[in-house]
């Protein structure tokens, strides 16, 4: 299986809309606003897409602004789950973050998301801070930060 990544096209809007909801059912974006993104009417953000042997395999959404980037989602269909898709994805989002001046990385995860809070120790994110009740369900939301540029 051979992963790759790259920036979305229109023929993406759709697989991203149902991942997204898939992934983040309590508050998932619209195709209006996913459209808005890969298209490019939103100047900072840039949507990538990995992948697998050539079949869509996930999407990350990347704003870049100053020497901040924040990633601002990040999802894998649950099957492809744990393969090296999301690193994938992380790194192409290093990629275009640095590209863009940005010294480091920013995301929210919810507190709730053991998964995704090892997965992002594991690749060099600590935490900044806490956002209480920041999800619509009240789960606190932890701040996570990492330098753009990883040293192996």
């Amino acid at each position: 299986m051979t992963t790759t990544t790259r920036s979305a096209t229109v023929a993406d809007v759709a697989p991203i809309v149902a991942l997204e909801a898939d992934s983040f059912p309590l508050d998932p974006w619209s195709d209006n606003l996913v459209r808005e993104g890969v298209v490019g009417s939103l100047p900072t953000v840039t949507y990538l897409v990995a992948e697998e042997d050539g079949a869509f395999a996930g999407y990350a959404v990347l704003s870049v602004v100053d020497v901040d980037a924040e990633l601002q989602r990040i999802a894998v269909p649950e099957q492809l789950r744990r393969t090296g898709i999301a690193t994938a994805l992380l790194a192409a989002a290093r990629t275009v973050a640095a590209g863009g001046g940005a010294e480091r990385l920013l995301l929210e995860v919810r507190e709730d998301n053991l998964a995704a809070l090892l997965f992002y120790e594991r690749h060099g994110f600590t935490e900044l801070g806490r956002r209480l009740r920041y999800y619509r369900d009240g789960t606190d939301a932890r701040v996570l930060s990492s330098p753009v540029t990883m040293v192996p």
